[in-house]
Order: structure tokens, then sequence, then C-alpha cells
């Protein structure tokens, strides 16, 4: 009997998808301690030195081959490029102009360029379920986003700014996504890939931060630095490995609904930590995304098969 295709519910799928999931909905507020003296792009430049010295030291006590071949290096720099520079340099001036709230909700729209871009590129089926689905949670999404806007109070131009370099950075991790499950990344080693496009956009985002800011900056304090070691290690080192695993399973389609659930996650860690208030809106638009979660992800029953007299029930194989 064929096993049956992966989904985000099996479970060797669902648990790094929580645990990445939960990782994520944390470095919101953790980035905001990044913002201030230092400019966005030593940040940046910091938090993945740290995460490619991680990624390079655990290759190496796996004792994998370190090396890519020339294509998998030109790949490499490609997608170090669009997920370690463009992405978060986008995302971490997006919060000098709107609040990191409004930053993580908007980036739940990302599973819309993903379920695309995958559908176009990488030939990822497109079930009704999912697509309804999808489009209820973004109803939910909406919601949140209407709410963050208001609770922000900003002005006109610092919202379209932010919003503007929130949605590049969601189509720049959106690229990264899917050149994730193409059949050159799925061919090579994922620690090591991931290694190298770190060191790679650490090389950019150094480059563009000395030009652009001059020599690299730095803040002394348990705060930042503590943020630097947690956004590098635990949610750098750590998660992209499992994420981009979850991406090469499920497709990026699948993959994004971490975006759609990181908000509400985020939303959480501000209650506990920062005295974040629910207004109706937002407690709305949280339900009615996991509402559109629950619809695409869930398994359609199976119709048990009849031949003859006989009636022939598929059991699913054990994962």
């Amino acid at each position: 009997m064929s096993e049956q295709p992966a989904t985000l519910l099996s479970p060797r799928i669902l648990i790094p998808f929580a645990l990445v999931t939960l990782i994520w909905g944390s470095t919101w507020i953790v980035i905001k301690g990044q913002l201030g003296i230092v400019p966005p792009s030593w940040s940046v430049t910091y938090r993945f030195s740290v995460a490619a010295i991680a990624m390079f030291a655990f290759a190496a006590i796996r004792r994998e081959r370190l090396l890519l071949e020339p294509r998998a290096m030109a790949f490499a720099v490609l997608l170090g490029i669009a997920q370690f520079t463009f992405n978060f340099n986008f995302v971490y001036r997006a919060e000098q102009h709107i609040t990191s709230g409004l930053v993580a909700v908007l980036f739940a729209l990302l599973i819309v360029p993903n379920t695309l871009l995958g559908r176009l590129f990488l030939k990822s089926p497109l079930e009704k379920r999912f697509l309804a689905g999808a489009g209820i949670a973004i109803a939910g999404v909406g919601l949140m986003i209407l709410h963050e806007y208001r609770a922000a109070a900003l002005g006109a131009g610092e919202v379209l700014l932010g919003t503007a370099l929130t949605l590049a950075g969601v189509m720049s991790a959106s690229t990264a996504n899917v050149m994730q499950g193409t059949a050159i990344a799925r061919a090579q080693s994922m620690v090591v890939m991931i290694a190298w496009a770190m060191l790679f956009g650490v090389l950019a985002d150094g480059s563009y931060a000395w030009i652009t800011t001059g020599p690299p900056v730095i803040e002394p304090t348990p705060v930042y630095l503590g943020g630097i070691l947690y956004l590098g290690i635990v949610a750098s080192a750590v998660t992209f490995p499992l994420y981009f695993n979850v991406i090469r399973a499920v497709g990026p389609g699948q993959a994004a609904w971490s975006s759609v659930l990181i908000p509400i996650i985020a939303m959480g860690f501000s209650t506990a930590f920062e005295g974040y208030r629910w207004a109706p809106l937002s407690i709305a638009g949280g339900a009615v995304a996991l509402v559109g979660l629950v619809i695409a992800v869930a398994k359609r029953p199976e119709r048990p098969s009849v031949s003859g007299n006989m009636v022939s029930v598929p059991v699913e194989p054990e994962s």
C-alpha cells in the first residue's frame, strides 16, 4: 500500500511546525529590543553571524561535507540574499515605522505568495478546501490588521512606508521558501545549505550596513546581546532547518500557515510581557484565522471502496 502524502497534521511535520511557530511568535518582542542605538542592518548582521557560526559548527559535529558544488553554491548565494538579507532588512526597517504587532500581522499574508508561487514553480496541488480555508484565514488577518492600524494611531505616510517595507519582506521570504522546494535544494544537505546561505547573507548584510551607516556599532547591554544570541541561535540556527524541512515535506503553501499563527502567538507574548489588551476585532480576527486553518488542513474522510460484495476500508499506514 502506498504511503499517504504528509500533511501538517502528520506528527513528524506537526511537531517541528509547532516548535518553529512558537519560537518565531516570540521573536517580534525580542526584535523590538534590537532597535535603538544599533542600526537595523548591523543588528541583522550580528544575528546571522551568530546563526552561521552555529550552523557550520553543527554541520562539522555531524561530520557533513562542508563544501557545495559550484551550482549549489550559487544557489546558496541567491537563497541567502533573499532570506537573510532582503527579508530581514525589510522587516527590521518596517518596525521603525509601524508597530511590531502590525508587521507580524501583515506577515501573515505570506500564505498568499507562497501558495501561488508554489503552484507556479513547484506544481504544488491546490485543493478547494485549502483555498477556502486560506480565504477565511486572510479575512481573519484583515480584521487583525484593521485593529492594529487603529491602535497604532500613526500617520498615513508612516503606515504606508512600513506596510510597503513589510510586504517587500514577505515577497523576499516567499521567494526563499519556494527555492527550498526545488530539486537542487532537496539534493543538498539542509544544514550545510543553510550555513552557506547564512554566511552569504551576512556578507551582504555587513556590506550594506557599512556602506549605508558606517562602521559596526554595538550596544553592550544584557538585553541587546542576549537578544542577538536568542535570535541567532534559537530563532535562526534551530528554526530555519526545521521550517525548511517542513517546506520540503508539505510545500510552501501549507508551511506558510505558521505566518498566520505567529501574530496570534506574538499577541499572547505581548499580553504576558507588555500588557497588550485584546480588542473585539483582534479576538474575532484570531478566531476566524484559526477556523480557516482547521478547514484548510483537516483531512478529508476517505470513502470505503466497494469491490463486489466486499467492502475495503483504506487503512492509513503508520508514520
